[in-house]
């Protein structure tokens, strides 16, 4: 049965009539894709998890007082701004999968319940790979916070209400919605989405602007190195602080097309010109062939040698908070 992309617009270089793609030519061959599953070796940390788990996490304390971030493992972040809390990309789940008991498990372990969460006023979704949209996180927010608002890429909406949601924008690259005095805009990324067999790049991916006065927050999403990079730091001259992926990137010659890795993460961070930025897309999931620790190792050695000291790309432990 053929399928016509409801908000398809001719205008818009990134839609198509079957869904939406990327600015500049990406696709991930079933030959491919093969190969990397074939030569695929999964690496532990080199000291094992139990010592990962040790250097790397920590229990969440939402009874910090202050405005700031909290890093909750991969890409799941909680920022409190403006007497708002949003949560982005929620991911408490075992598995990052459509089941409960098969697929890329968590290896360390997650460092709040959604019953420990503070009050949630938003919700950000980057996209709809199951290491970003959890069915079961999402549910149990619902559950707790039916008032909750959820920002998703075009194409999500409708599932998010199917789910129980009550209020979901929906925007498009370069759209904004204004809340509270908060700032949110969908801005681009190099990626893909897929939650089935046959729903291929059917709902858009995107990265998002957190304005709100005198201070923009970054969030980046997943993305691979691209031109899209030179048209944010266009639009978005000021970055007060980026949250940039370091992670599953291995084997390059594979990744590069949808994951940076920590090379390309400090050279995006510098294109922008972003005050700070904090390491996400690491240190949960395998889901590539990078180990656990060589993102975090791998951007330590690149910030000594290439960024000046008031430079701040910031490593933060699974469920560390930070200021803002």
């Amino acid at each position: 049965m053929f399928y016509k992309n409801p908000y398809y617009d001719a205008s818009k270089k990134h839609h198509t009539i079957r869904g939406f793609r990327n600015l500049e030519p990406f696709a991930i061959s079933k030959k491919d894709f093969v190969k990397w599953r074939k030569e695929r070796k999964i690496h532990p940390p080199k000291a094992g998890y139990e010592k990962f788990i040790q250097d790397w996490f920590q229990p969440a304390d939402f009874t910090v007082a202050q405005e700031g971030i909290w890093w909750l493992g991969h890409a799941s972040s909680l920022i409190r701004i403006n007497q708002k809390t949003i949560l982005i990309d929620p991911v408490f789940s075992e598995y990052a999968s459509p089941f409960n008991f098969i697929g890329p498990k968590r290896r360390t372990p997650c460092p709040t319940s959604v019953e420990q969460l503070p009050n949630i006023d938003f919700v950000v979704i980057s996209h709809n790979h199951y290491d970003h949209l959890d069915y079961p996180t999402i549910k149990q927010l619902i559950k707790r916070f039916p008032d909750i608002t959820f920002f998703v890429p075009l194409g999500l909406r409708k599932k998010l209400l199917k789910w129980g949601a009550n209020q979901v924008t929906e925007l498009d690259w370069w759209d904004s919605f204004t809340i509270s005095d908060i700032k949110l805009t969908a801005v681009p990324a190099q990626h893909w989405s897929r939650r089935g067999l046959f729903d291929t790049n059917r709902s858009l991916w995107c990265g998002w602007m957190i304005e709100y006065p005198h201070y923009t927050i970054y969030f980046m999403g997943d993305s691979g190195y691209a031109n899209i990079f030179n048209l944010i730091g266009q639009r978005f001259p000021n970055i007060d602080l980026a949250l940039i992926p370091i992670g599953c990137y291995a084997p390059q010659w594979f990744m590069h097309k949808q994951h940076i890795d920590p090379r390309q993460s400090v050279q995006i961070f510098k294109q922008l010109n972003c005050k700070r930025a904090i390491a996400i897309h690491w240190g949960v999931f395998e889901l590539a062939d990078d180990a656990l620790d060589e993102p975090p190792k791998f951007l330590q050695t690149l910030t000594e040698q290439e960024l000046e000291h008031k430079q701040l790309f910031s490593l933060l432990k699974i469920g560390q908070h930070t200021t803002i």
